[in-house]
C-alpha cells in the first residue's frame, strides 16, 4: 500500500492535484494490482510502463528504494522533484504538456466511410504492439493494453489506428497510446479512435487527461480540437545512481 508523508493511504476523489503526481495516485489506486512497492516508492512492471513514483515531498532515503526498486532499468519519473540527492543523476528530460478536457465540451467523431472502430482485446495484442512500435506514440510495451480500454480501427484485418488508456489517477483517466499508420494519416482516424475512448471514460464518470510533448504541434492542435486545454507544462525525467 503506497501512503503519503504522514502514513495516511492516498485519498480517492476527482482532484487536479493528484494529476501533479500521476504516476503515483494511479498506482495507489485504480491500478494498485501493477504496483510493485518499496517504502513510499512504487512502479510499474517493466512490460506494462516505465513510469514510477515517489511522494510528494521525496527524501533520499526515497531515492535510494526507488532506484533499488528500478533493478537494471532507469528510473522514469512524471513531473520529478527539482532536485535530486547528489547520489543521482539526470540521464534524459523531455518537455510536455498536460492538457485535461471538460468531457461535457468533447463531440463524438465516427469513423470515415470505409473505416471500422471496435474495442480491442487480447487477440489485438500482437497487432497493437506492432502498430506502436512503428508509430512510436511513446512508450508501449506487451502488456500497456491492460492498463484500461483500447479502441481501433481496421482496413481490411489490418490494425492502422488506435488509442486507448494509461495511468489512472481516481476519477481521472490518461488518453494514451494514440496512433495511426503513416500510411493512413489524414483521415482523421486518430480523432476516432480518442472519441472513442472519451466515451467509455467519461460513460463510467471519469475525466480525461493525457500528455503531449512539447513540439509536438499537431496533436496539441488536434487535442485541442477536441476540447483539451493545457493545464500545465510538464517535465518526464529519467534518472540512474550516480
Amino acid at each position: 500500500m503506497i501512503s503519503d508523508e504522514a502514513g495516511r493511504e492516498v485519498a480517492a476523489g476527482p482532484s487536479l492535484s493528484m494529476l501533479d503526481n500521476p504516476v503515483r495516485h494511479s498506482l495507489a489506486g485504480t491500478h494498485r494490482q501493477w504496483a510493485a512497492v518499496a517504502g513510499h516508492t512504487a512502479r510499474y512492471p517493466a512490460g506494462v510502463a516505465p513510469f514510477m513514483a515517489l511522494p510528494d515531498a521525496a527524501e533520499p532515503a526515497d531515492w535510494d528504494q526507488l532506484i533499488e526498486l528500478a533493478g537494471e532499468d532507469d528510473v522514469v519519473l512524471v513531473n520529478p522533484p527539482d532536485t535530486v540527492p547528489p547520489t543521482v543523476t539526470a540521464t534524459r528530460r523531455l518537455l510536455a504538456l498536460q492538457m485535461v478536457a471538460d468531457s461535457t465540451l468533447l463531440p463524438s467523431v465516427d469513423a470515415p466511410d470505409g473505416f471500422a472502430v471496435r474495442k480491442l482485446d487480447e487477440a489485438d495484442s500482437a497487432q497493437m504492439l506492432d502498430l506502436a512500435q512503428r508509430t512510436k506514440p511513446g512508450p508501449f510495451g506487451p502488456d500497456t493494453w491492460r492498463l484500461g480500454a483500447y479502441y481501433g480501427i481496421e482496413r481490411g484485418n489490418k490494425l492502422v489506428a488506435m488509442a486507448g488508456e494509461r495511468m489512472r489517477p481516481p476519477g481521472w483517466s490518461e488518453i494514451s497510446g494514440v496512433c495511426s499508420d503513416t500510411e493512413y494519416r489524414g483521415f482523421g482516424l486518430a480523432r476516432t479512435v480518442v472519441t472513442s475512448v472519451v466515451g467509455e471514460v467519461v460513460g463510467r464518470g471519469d475525466q480525461p487527461f493525457l500528455h503531449v510533448m512539447e513540439d509536438n504541434v499537431g496533436a496539441i492542435r488536434l487535442y485541442r480540437a477536441l476540447g483539451f486545454t493545457v493545464r500545465r507544462r510538464i517535465v518526464i525525467g529519467s534518472y540512474r545512481k550516480r
